[in-house]
């Protein structure tokens, strides 16, 4: 269906109902679950008026193709309202706090990122539009709801709008190993965070328009963190630093 796309799980499906729920097209109800979980999600979806259909495990099989939909899917409108870089650069509660993801290809490493973003107040994720995963069923399930929560921005060019963050008053950190330690880094004030892709890092060309780099100190044998576990870390600490003054979202 044009305009749609499909979320599974209890989480994804509860979350879009409670903070969408116009925009939930259509519910599909495995028959065999009776549980308090299910009864809330269809009190829910009763609530907002979305079509519920009952159906058995192998339709929710073929709808899900291969992801783990505990008994639940939802077509559902494709995308969060539109939200441009200049809108979130210019929040009116706090200074802006962004994730800027270089190349993520993975799904399930996006919607991890988008987890944490939303727990650590980040106004933003700012994707490139070319080379990197989108916002699709996997990574709305891994999200677990964050997918409808943080505005996704993704751009045609991603050394412009590092460029356009600099010029509206904001640092931009690059997290790469031999950087200056997490430990002692100044990370208050309206912030990007900028993290690379899995196992290549930062790109040369972004890597060239950050104003500092910061490594997290590691005293394990492992050579680097994955890159959600690393956003999680670098925005836990950058919400740590303005914590006296943070406001929500």
């Amino acid at each position: 269906m044009s305009g749609t796309r499909l979320l599974v799980g209890f989480h994804a499906v509860t979350a879009r109902l409670r903070q969408r729920p116009g925009s939930v097209r259509t519910l599909y109800a495995g028959r065999g679950r009776h549980d308090a979980r299910m009864r809330d999600l269809l009190e829910r979806a009763a609530a907002a008026g979305t079509p519920v259909h009952q159906v058995d495990e192998r339709r929710l099989d073929d709808l899900a193709r291969g992801l783990a939909h505990q008994g639940v899917a939802a077509v559902v409108d494709a995308a969060l309202p539109h939200v441009t870089l200049p809108e979130v650069l210019e929040h009116p509660h706090e200074p802006p706090l962004i994730l800027v993801l270089d190349g993520v290809t993975d799904p399930h490493n996006l919607g991890a990122c988008l987890r944490s973003a939303d727990a650590f107040g980040v106004h933003a994720v700012v994707v490139p539009k070319d080379r990197a995963v989108g916002v699709n069923a996997t990574v709305a399930k891994a999200a677990s709801g964050a997918a409808d929560t943080v505005p996704v921005v993704a751009v045609t060019n991603l050394a412009r709008a590092l460029r356009e963050m600099k010029e509206a008053g904001l640092w931009i950190v690059g997290a790469d190993a031999g950087g200056e330690s997490l430990f002692t880094a100044d990370l208050g004030g309206p912030l990007a965070w900028v993290l690379g892709a899995e196992g290549a890092g930062l790109r040369r060309l972004t890597r060239e328009h950050c104003d500092r780099i910061v490594g997290i100190p590691i005293a394990g044998s492992v050579a680097s963190l994955n890159v959600s576990v690393a956003a999680g870390i670098c925005l836990y600490a950058a919400r740590r630093a303005r914590a006296p003054a943070a406001a929500p979202r």
